[in-house]
Order: C-alpha cells, then structure tokens, then sequence
C-alpha cells in the first residue's frame, strides 16, 4: 500500500496518471492491465442501481462491491468512495474508514471535501489511512452542477482549499469540473496529484466513469468521450440469441451434456 502511494507520487510531472471506476471483479480485472489507480465510486448508485442522486447509498452496499473490485485488481491502487452520511464527524469517518479497510483490503479511501470536514482528513492519515480528497462539483454535498473556479475569487477559494487539503495529510485530489485555469494553478501549486474529471488536460491524471465512456450508461455530459457502444454490441447480440432460442438454433448438442 505504501510503496503504491509512493509510486503514484513519483509520478506527478513525470506521467499522466490514468483512473477508472468499477464496482465488479471481471471488470476490475481488465482495468487492472492499464489504469494507476482504480476507484469503487458510490456513481455505482446512479450506474448500477438507478437512483438519481447517491445520497442514500449504504456503506454496507459500498463494502460488498469494493470487495468484488479488490478480488479482481493485482497492481492497480484501489480507492473506495466513503458514501454520503458515513463521514459526518471525524469519530463517525474513523470508524467507518476502518471498517471498509478492514473488509475490503482496498488501499485508501476518497471522501468529498468541503470546508467543514479538514479535519476528518487529518484523523484518517494520522491514523494510517490513506485520504483522496475532492473538490470542485462535489455531488455529495452540492444539489445544482456549476463548473467552478470561473471567477478569480472561486479561483483563489478552491486553491486555498486545496493546499489545506494536501497539509491535512492528503495523498491526491479529484477535481472535478473545474476551469481550466484554476485547475491549473491547483496542479502545479500542489506536490501531491491532481486527477481531473471534467477539469482539463492540465490535471496529473484524467478519471471516467467507465460505463460513461463504454457507451453503456447513456450520461454524456461533455467533458465524457464514448470511446465504445457497447450498449448497441449488447443489443444486437442479445437479439441473435433470442432468433437462436425461438428457431430451435440453440443450444446445439455442443452446447448440451
């Protein structure tokens, strides 16, 4: 765990970073070839389960899937999203960071910042927990999506707010939809990474929501490149097999004991 946060950190200005989410095994287990860092996102409430915020995702629900994407990853650093209302005070994230780390044997948690909770950050990695922070449109917390940091006070704000982040003991920040500009100045005014969504290519790494680019989800905001339709893959091959049970086509004796 530690010499993977170390790695990650010798990284920045020196390789893009790469991240993607998941929240199952066989996916995990192709992430795993390619991505730096792999993230169990409470977005598996909107993916997975349908639910238009991830305000009422359980921890229990977060545990079980974090435990699927662990068992699936070998080299790739696994963070897992604390859910909204499992971190409300810093005894209440303490425990519950525990208790994920415990059962999943993941690497480190994220939690949205916002300026109330410095202080959860600093009982975590005072207690050996490794903290991903995030900041900018932190959905958690915020009910309207903006793009922040467009004015130079938003700007100086999320900047400061940053830096207070990386002293509180932070090992990387997600920023997500952020300007150009501001998450510019955050990256190179941090010795810790930045991973962008949304928030430039200036960032030290870049995260999707696999699905999203897997054309699978059918969210595509703009800052979302669909690299694949596998939603049009399925369905046409789902199609052949219905044409193939209905015509008797299948199962073949091949197919049978």
């Amino acid at each position: 765990m530690i010499i993977k946060i170390k790695n990650l950190l010798n990284k920045k200005n020196k390789k893009k970073l790469v991240c993607l989410t998941s929240y199952s095994k066989s996916i995990s287990r192709i992430l795993d070839k390619h991505c730096d860092i792999i993230l169990v996102g409470d977005s598996l409430e909107n993916v997975l389960y349908g639910m238009k915020t991830t305000h009422n995702l359980k921890l229990e629900t977060m545990i079980n899937h974090a435990k699927s994407v662990v068992s699936g990853t070998k080299k790739s650093l696994v963070v897992v999203d604390m859910p909204k209302n499992s971190y409300r005070n810093p005894r209440e994230a303490l425990k519950n960071a525990k208790l994920i780390m415990k059962k999943t044997k993941c690497d480190a948690i994220k939690i949205e910042n916002n300026s109330l909770n410095l202080s959860i950050v600093k009982v975590l990695t005072k207690s050996k927990i490794d903290v991903m922070g995030h900041i900018g449109y932190t959905p958690q917390f915020k009910k309207k999506f903006k793009v922040e940091g467009k004015s130079k006070r938003e700007e100086m704000k999320l900047l400061r707010h940053a830096k207070n982040i990386e002293k509180a003991g932070a090992f990387s920040i997600v920023l997500e939809c952020i300007a150009r500009k501001a998450a510019q100045k955050i990256t190179k005014s941090l010795k810790i990474p930045t991973i962008g969504i949304g928030s430039s290519k200036l960032c030290d790494g870049q995260i999707l929501v696999t699905d999203d680019l897997l054309g699978l989800s059918g969210f595509y905001p703009k800052f979302v490149k669909k690299y694949a339709n596998l939603e049009k893959i399925i369905d046409k091959s789902v199609k052949k097999y219905t044409k193939d049970v209905k015509s008797n086509k299948f199962p073949k004796n091949i197919n049978s004991f």
